[in-house]
């Protein structure tokens, strides 16, 4: 299982992109949570600041659609050139036409689930998906606590993926820190998303090498 650390451009300073992107070249991904204040009761940046991001960004994207309809509005996402692109089953009318788009279109095809939305449902989509992410937070705002209450969920998660034989990342994301990075490694996440424990360090890249290390080190 392979460490992957993508920081959340959510918790940076939206005036200088670039230069925070930049910040965090060292990482694997760079995060971008999209928001329409619909699906979550928050609005953050679209299409057009999402290609600029992509066109100027030393590290693939991952782009995180907070939003409603995605089965409309993701495939533009891929098609931007976001390397990953992640949708919620909560808001998708059908997932499995939706990631095949994604797919399609030259993208790794992601499905998040909220922390009350259980996993079992999608084990037999597993095939049809690069990436399942289990938030650990309510989707919406950055700098939230870490819920405990989702580890189990991870577990079963790693468990699923694993009977499936499918070599799919989970991905963890909210209130993830130093704190909290090897609790969710030991549950079985390989992708980290870290917003403001990465941007409110000093060094920020000095804080993805430090994550790195300690989810490397939780799973041996």
């Amino acid at each position: 299982m392979e460490v992957q650390i993508s920081p959340s451009i959510l918790s940076a300073d939206f005036a200088n992109l670039q230069s925070e992107v930049e910040r965090v070249s060292n990482a694997d991904w760079v995060h971008v949570d999209v928001m329409d204040n619909h699906f979550v009761p928050n609005l953050t940046l679209g299409l057009p600041v999402v290609e600029a991001i992509v066109a100027r960004s030393p590290i693939p994207v991952d782009a995180h659609l907070m939003i409603e309809e995605p089965d409309r509005w993701a495939p533009a996402y891929a098609e931007a050139g976001c390397a990953s692109v992640t949708f919620h089953a909560e808001a998708a009318g059908a997932p499995i036409r939706l990631a095949r788009q994604l797919r399609a279109a030259g993208a790794r095809a992601g499905l998040a689930l909220k922390p009350a939305s259980p996993v079992e449902p999608y084990a037999d989509m597993l095939g049809e998906i690069d990436m399942l992410l289990v938030m650990t937070v309510e989707p919406g705002f950055s700098g939230q606590s870490f819920l405990e209450v989702c580890l189990p969920k991870i577990r079963r998660a790693r468990e699923l993926i694993g009977s499936s034989g499918k070599g799919v990342w989970l991905q963890g994301d909210g209130g993830v820190s130093t704190d909290t990075i090897e609790r969710c490694a030991q549950a079985g996440a390989d992708v980290f998303v870290a917003g403001s424990a990465v941007y409110s360090a000093q060094d920020a890249a000095e804080q993805v090498d430090l994550l790195r290390s300690l989810a490397r080190g939780a799973v041996g």
